[in-house]
């Protein structure tokens, strides 16, 4: 009897730091960390690579980093918000000079055997930092959005540089996210990105465009100040970007670069090039029909039909192996990840640990969404990988970060504050 109370109390103090833990959020990302590794090893099964073996390895040190941080209080994080910012600029700076290119972009340093991707790492910085700026006076105000843009778009900028196109949207995904959390008007997020969107209809369809520009003018007079000025302004802005997308579009653009933003509404142009990965994946996927061909049974992925598998179209063998219900459920899983960390976001202390969630939030929502509608046609390929079950050892770790970062500020929302 005194041996189990004992083992009960040694019990109990062990897991006492991590008591308010949210083990639902904590297990699911294990599980689809596991799920990745047998996908992983599937998809590369004629290779007889043991990369699976990494990408478990690799989540095993997540796992712990991120219990670590989720006894470590977030609030500290606010006292290190410009040291994480400025050591980041330096680190993604230091890539344009020493890094190593891959796949036509120069975005890892090497570093003995592993190849680190900052751009990865970037994203929580980016988030530790915008949720340390919002969290007093929030985005109600012009000169805070401003601000808040200012400091985004240093490392958005280094990272377009090297070039890495798919981290950089994910950037402004997380910024657009926290700002709308951050009270910034939604017409303000409309415009935002009102220019990338006159980019592409001035080339694609002039009508749109014009309708576009005409709804923009209407939101500029009903949500900034100054109506006439701000209205005109938008309206030459957008002119302007339109212009500016149809000489890019015409005169910088390769053309394997302009097919490979526009191949997805029409693979078949090209099915021996830059339509082939979209073509053999959606093959893939409907031939797993409703209940998949089996681990390791698939054609497309075990006669390696598909390249890049094991990163970027890793959905690809899950689809045609596990069939429409494997598919279904890591959507459910991904579902349910999100629903606790909007749940984690509303019952936050403080504002800071809020913004902290949404950001975390808005990345993963926005990869998952991306990488799934890239391999099932909906979007162009632009090199996101889906969350705790693509290869990518850089990425592992910082989701893993992400996570235990979100776990603090879970474990510690009823504490005293600091």
């Amino acid at each position: 009897m005194l041996h189990k109370s004992l083992s009960r109390i040694s019990w109990k103090a062990i897991l006492q730091p991590w008591q308010e833990l949210d083990w639902l959020l904590f297990l699911l990302p294990i599980g689809l960390t596991c799920f990745g590794g047998i996908a992983i090893r599937s998809a590369e099964l004629h290779l007889g690579t043991t990369i699976w073996w990494q990408h478990w390895i690799t989540g095993g040190i997540g796992v712990i980093l991120t219990l670590i941080l989720a006894r470590w209080r977030y609030e500290n994080l606010m006292q290190w918000r410009w040291i994480i910012y400025i050591v980041t600029n330096l680190v993604l700076l230091s890539v344009i000079f020493i890094g190593t290119t891959a796949n036509g972009a120069q975005s890892w340093i090497t570093i003995g055997n592993f190849n680190l991707q900052p751009s990865e790492f970037a994203k929580v910085a980016m988030i530790i930092t915008l949720a340390a700026v919002l969290h007093e006076q929030g985005a109600k105000s012009l000169p805070m959005v401003g601000k808040t843009l200012a400091i985004v778009a240093v490392p958005w900028i280094l990272i377009l540089l090297q070039p890495d196109l798919g981290t950089s949207l994910v950037f402004g995904a997380i910024t657009l996210g926290m700002l709308y959390w951050g009270n910034a008007n939604p017409g303000w997020l409309i415009l935002l990105i009102a220019p990338i969107a006159s980019a592409i209809l001035f080339s694609v369809f002039l009508p749109g465009w014009f309708a576009w520009v005409a709804l923009m003018v209407l939101i500029a007079w009903r949500t900034l100040p100054w109506p006439l000025t701000s209205s005109f302004t938008v309206a030459v802005i957008n002119l302007i970007a339109g212009g500016l997308g149809d000489f890019v579009w015409d005169h910088v653009l390769k053309a394997y670069q302009r097919d490979r933003l526009t191949l997805f509404l029409d693979p078949d142009k090209d099915p021996l090039g830059g339509g082939y990965h979209l073509i053999q994946s959606r093959i893939a996927i409907g031939a797993g029909k409703l209940f998949g061909r089996g681990l390791n049974q698939g054609t497309q992925t075990q006669l390696n039909f598909i390249p890049e598998q094991h990163t970027d179209f890793i959905f690809s063998a899950i689809g045609e192996e596990f069939g429409f219900v494997g598919c279904m459920i890591t959507l459910l899983v991904f579902w349910l990840i999100c629903l606790r960390l909007v749940m984690i976001a509303q019952n936050a202390k403080d504002n800071f640990g809020s913004l902290l969630a949404i950001g975390v939030l808005s990345m993963i929502v926005f990869q998952v969404f991306i990488n799934i509608s890239m391999t099932i046609g909906l979007a162009p390929v632009t090199g996101i990988p889906l969350p705790w079950l693509s290869y990518g050892r850089s990425a592992l770790l910082t989701n893993f970060i992400a996570l235990g970062i979100v776990e603090s500020v879970n474990n510690y929302r009823h504490r005293l504050k600091f």
